[in-house]
């Protein structure tokens, strides 16, 4: 079952992206060692695979920089 984007974006808070806004359903998401993800589709709807995917990855490319 795939997980919601409100998941999503809770994983990214606490890995420490900050909500920078966006148009419509659109979020924008920055780290601050300079990863950007953008987020789309609302809070209760289903994330698509590549999304669950993209933020995974992000999230580890972050934990990565700290560990250098």
């Amino acid at each position: 079952m795939p997980r919601k984007i409100r998941e999503l974006i809770k994983n990214l808070e606490l890995a420490g992206f900050v909500n920078r806004g966006g148009k419509g359903n659109h979020r924008n998401f920055i780290h601050a060692s300079g990863y950007v993800l953008t987020i789309s589709g609302n809070l209760g709807d289903d994330a698509k695979p590549y999304q669950e995917k993209l933020v995974r990855q992000k999230i580890k490319d972050t934990q990565n920089e700290r560990e250098r």
